[in-house]
């Protein structure tokens, strides 16, 4: 047997001396003791020990077969996809004057159009739904509750269909909440509503705040919500008051799926309107990985849900992942929607070949490959690479991020997930 590639073991703390084991690629965790680490590392673990390994996939048969595995994720991925998502932008501001704000300028929103809405549920209906896929929809925009009438005009026929054929349909919403009333909530259910992705400004104090808290607990028990946000270098401190208001809103954990702050990067102008799928890009300057950290403690510390490291499941690498802009544009990331050169089709001409544009399988290389993180990163964030070089031309590597951040991360989660 061998030791998996895609491990990091920490050294114990304290008195128990306990050693720390995770698996980037299964996302185990366990804590041994130094004999049991020596023996690991050295090759002597026999037994029963030795099975309780094999089975967490800290030792397999043989680390170049796991390491040809690993390379092969997203062909076994996309093989096997039983799902199709589809990141469905409904309006835009069409008068921004910069990140996250209108000024005085009055806010003009444009729709996407009810031609490309059924041509979205006609391309939905023969393809993937045709071929017994369950179909997610996650609906965004400045705000995706500005365009109701597009939303029953879209979900309304794909429920019809997968309950017809036997399959499933749902949608998420991506929202800033003022709008998401229990009225419009039991409104959609029918049709598929199954969470809401609700985006939070910082710092406390330029929002409706008792409004949007309001709602959220008026349909907490309806739906899955996400309470998300981005922070900045001058109000990351501020974010604890905001999970100040929930607390005093009377919103408990029990009621929130999760809770996630996350950096603004460069170039994510659109943050408030959710740019990012989850906050899946992360900045690497110091004081971002301080204060990503710092707020996720504070939010484990308050018993509230916030992610795990997990499988970078990049959409950019997901064959049944899309971006659909108001437009009927196609993308791969809501982050390109806007560039002429990422984009990679459109509802009326179908997708073309992106496969040089988006360099897929850029971290298919000897280093990566070699990386124990290679399963968090899949060569990292392919925006943030785009920013640097205007092309996905080289991984955009996290290794020096993991090292600063997974073993505090993991640790976190050992010391406030047992409370």
């Amino acid at each position: 047997m061998d030791l998996s590639g895609f491990i990091k073991i920490y050294h114990g703390s304290g008195e128990n001396d306990l050693f720390l084991i995770y698996s980037t690629l299964r996302g185990t965790l366990l804590q041994v003791s130094r004999s049991v680490a020596d023996a690991l590392q050295g090759g002597g673990l026999k037994g029963p020990e030795q099975e309780i390994m094999v089975w967490l996939g800290i030792l397999v048969p043989d680390a170049e077969t796991e390491k040809r595995q690993v390379a092969g994720y997203f062909d076994w991925a996309n093989a096997n996809a039983r799902r199709f998502t589809a990141l469905v932008t409904l309006n835009q501001d069409c008068n921004p004057v910069g990140p996250g704000g209108h000024g005085n300028r009055p806010c003009a929103i444009e729709h996407m159009s009810e031609a490309t809405a059924g041509l979205l549920v006609e391309k939905i209906l023969k393809k993937p739904m045709a071929a017994g896929r369950e179909v997610l929809l996650e609906f965004r925009g400045v705000e995706a509750l500005l365009s109701l009438p597009l939303i029953r005009r879209i979900a309304g026929p794909l429920r019809e269909a997968a309950v017809a054929n036997g399959t499933e349909f749902s949608f998420d919403l991506v929202t800033g909440g003022r709008l998401l009333t229990r009225d419009v909530v039991e409104d959609l259910l029918p049709l598929g509503l199954a969470g809401a992705r609700v985006n939070i400004d910082v710092p406390a104090g330029c929002g409706d705040y008792g409004v949007v808290l309001n709602n959220i607990r008026q349909v907490c028990d309806l739906l899955k919500i996400r309470v998300m946000g981005r922070f900045t270098r001058e109000n990351h401190r501020r974010v604890p008051e905001l999970l100040d208001l929930l607390e005093q809103g009377g919103i408990t954990p029990d009621m929130i799926q999760m809770v996630q702050f996350s950096p603004l990067v460069p170039g994510d102008e659109t943050a408030g309107t959710g740019a990012f799928p989850s906050g899946c890009a992360c900045g690497g300057e110091p004081w971002q990985t301080e204060a990503s950290l710092q707020l996720r403690g504070e939010i484990l510390g308050r018993g509230w849900s916030t992610p795990k490291p997990k499988l970078a499941d990049c959409m950019v690498e997901l064959e049944n992942d899309l971006v659909v802009d108001r437009d009927g544009s196609l993308y791969k990331c809501p982050a390109f929607m806007g560039r002429d050169d990422m984009k990679i089709g459109s509802l009326t001409g179908g997708i073309e070949d992106y496969r040089k544009s988006h360099n897929l399988g850029v971290w298919k290389n000897g280093t990566c490959l070699e990386c124990p993180y290679l399963p968090l990163c899949f060569g990292g964030c392919r925006f943030m690479q785009y920013q640097r070089s205007g092309a996905i031309d080289v991984v955009d590597c996290r290794k020096e991020y993991f090292d600063a951040v997974l073993e505090r991360i993991v640790r976190q989660d050992i010391e406030f997930r047992r409370k």
